[in-house]
C-alpha cells in the first residue's frame, strides 16, 4: 500500500489522561501518515507537511476529526437479531431471548450470515477491534473468525463454555469444551490480526472440571486471553456463592481455579466487595464497562471513579444484545450520565480513553491499537462533526478540543461515522443522501 496522509483535525492520547497531557494528541489542523497500513507520522499538519513528498496524495476531510478506531471490549455477535427483547432481569431475558437465539447457531450457515452482518455494523459504527463471544458451538467462532479474516479485522473470541445451567443443544463437556477450544486456538490464535480468549460463561455456568480444564487451556496457551463475566447481577451472584460455598465471594470462584490474572478480561464488575476491587487491581485484571446494557437489564450503576482509584483496567463495551447500540460513542453518552450518578463527573478525555487506548491495554492488544504511535495498524475512523443539524449547531460553538470531543460523545452516534479504515484500508464509508 502506497503512503497517504489524511488532513482533518486530529485527536488521540498518548498515554492515561491522568498521567499524560491529553491535549498533546489533539491537533486543529492535523494530518494521519499511512504506509503498508501502518501509522507513519500523525501530527500538526504545519509540522508533517513540509516532510511529505510531492508523490504523497493527501486526503482533506472537511469539519471533521480524525480518531484511532473504536475498540469494543465485551459483545456477544449471536444476540444481534435480539436486540431490545424486554424482559424483567438478566436471568429472565438469558431463558426468554438469549439461549433460544444461540440455539440457531448450531447451524453455519446461519453463524456465517450473522457474523458478516455484525461485523458490518461494528465498521459502520467506527469499532475496528472488539472482544467478542460467539456460542458453545464451534462453528460459531470458525465463522466470526472467516469473517474478521476477510474483514482484515483485529477480532479477539473463543467458544463459549457451558456445560451445566443451560438448554439442550448449548451444553458442552469439560472433554468437548477442551478439545474443541484447543483446536480453535491451533488453528486461529496469531493468524493475522486474530487472536484467542477462553470463554467460559461465567462461573455458574461451567463445572468445576470445566473450570479446571479452563486453566490448562491458558497455562498451554500463554498468549490467550480469560473472557468471562463477573457479578451483574444480584441473582447471578446468589447463584454463583450457592454453586461455590467455599469461596468468600464471585470473584473467588475464578480464582479458585487459577483465572484471574494480567490476561483476565471481566465484563460488568458492578457489585464488587472492597477486597474483590483489590484482588483484582493485584492481578492486573480488567473490566469491561458495559453501560447500555446495565441501564437495560437494570443490572446496577459500574464504579469507574472506584475502577481508576484502584488502577484496575476498564474498557468501554456495548454489550449487544443486553447493550442499546454498537455505538461506542452512544455507550460514551451512557457511560458519563451513569457516572453523574454516582458523584462523579467524567470527562471527555476520559470517555475516548476507555473507547481507544484504554480498550486496547484491558486486551492486551495496545501494541497494535489504541493510538497513532508509528508503527501501530492503520486503524482510524473519521467523525462528521456536522452529521446531524443538532451536532454541527453545537460544535459550531465548541471553543475547546474537550468541548468538541464532549459534544460528540453526548450527541454522536452511527450517523457521526463517515469514513472507518482498517489496516490503511477504507472499510466503511457512510451513504450521502
Amino acid at each position: 500500500m502506497a503512503r497517504r496522509a489524511y488532513r482533518a483535525a486530529l485527536f488521540h492520547l498518548l498515554g492515561d489522561p491522568a498521567d499524560i497531557d491529553p491535549l498533546a494528541g489533539y491537533h486543529t489542523d492535523g494530518v494521519l501518515v499511512v504506509e503498508n497500513g501502518h501509522i507513519a507520522q500523525a501530527g500538526a499538519w504545519r509540522d508533517i507537511a513540509p516532510t511529505l513528498g510531492d508523490d504523497v496524495p493527501v486526503t482533506a476531510f472537511a469539519n471533521s476529526l480524525i480518531v484511532p478506531g473504536f475498540i469494543d471490549c465485551h459483545v456477544h455477535y449471536p444476540q444481534i437479531d435480539m436486540i431490545a427483547s424486554p424482559a424483567a432481569h438478566l436471568m429472565d431475558w438469558l431463558e426468554r431471548h438469549t439461549y433460544p437465539a444461540e440455539l440457531r447457531f448450531a447451524d453455519i450457515g446461519v453463524a456465517r450470515e450473522t457474523a458478516g452482518f455484525f461485523l458490518d455494523e461494528l465498521l459502520r459504527n467506527g469499532t475496528t477491534s472488539a472482544l467478542v463471544f460467539p456460542t458453545v458451538h464451534r462453528g460459531s467462532v470458525k465463522a466470526l473468525f472467516e469473517a474478521a479474516r476477510d474483514r482484515d479485522m483485529r477480532v479477539v473470541s473463543g467458544k463459549v463454555l457451558m456445560d451445566r445451567n443451560a438448554p439442550d443443544g448449548l451444553r458442552d463437556t469439560a472433554i468437548s469444551g477442551f478439545e474443541d477450544s484447543a483446536a480453535l486456538i491451533r488453528d486461529w490464535h496469531g493468524k493475522g490480526r486474530l487472536s484467542y480468549a477462553v470463554t467460559p460463561r461465567f462461573a455458574g455456568s461451567s463445572s468445576e472440571r470445566q473450570l479446571e480444564s479452563t486453566h490448562r487451556l491458558l497455562m498451554e496457551n500463554p498468549g490467550v486471553l480469560l473472557h468471562t463475566h463477573l457479578s451483574e447481577n444480584h441473582e447471578e451472584i446468589a447463584l454463583v456463592r450457592a454453586l461455590f460455598p467455599d469461596c468468600a465471594d464471585y470473584l473467588g470462584a475464578y480464582e479458585k481455579y487459577g483465572l484471574v490474572g494480567d490476561r483476565s478480561v471481566f465484563a460488568h464488575g458492578i457489585h464488587l466487595s472492597d477486597s474483590e476491587w483489590s484482588r483484582l487491581a493485584t492481578a492486573g485484571a480488567s473490566i469491561a464497562f458495559c453501560p447500555t446494557s446495565n441501564l437495560f437489564l437494570g443490572s446496577g450503576l459500574f464504579d469507574l471513579k472506584r475502577a481508576l482509584a484502584e488502577r484496575v483496567g476498564v474498557g468501554l463495551a456495548s454489550d449487544i444484545g443486553a447493550g442499546t447500540s454498537l455505538s461506542l460513542l452512544a455507550n460514551m453518552n451512557e457511560a458519563f450520565k451513569i457516572s453523574q450518578l454516582r458523584r462523579y463527573a467524567v470527562d471527555a478525555f476520559r470517555l475516548f480513553h476507555l473507547a481507544t487506548l484504554g480498550a486496547a491495554k484491558a486486551l492486551r492488544i495496545d501494541s497494535y491499537v489504541g493510538n497513532f504511535a508509528p508503527g501501530k495498524d492503520a486503524d482510524f475512523v473519521v467523525l462528521d462533526l456536522a452529521a446531524t443539524p443538532l451536532l454541527a449547531r453545537r460544535a459550531a460553538l465548541a471553543r475547546t478540543p474537550e468541548d468538541v470531543l464532549f459534544t460528540l460523545a453526548m450527541l454522536g452516534d452511527d450517523r457521526a461515522v463517515a469514513h472507518t479504515f482498517v489496516a490503511g484500508r477504507l472499510a466503511h464509508s457512510r451513504s450521502t443522501p
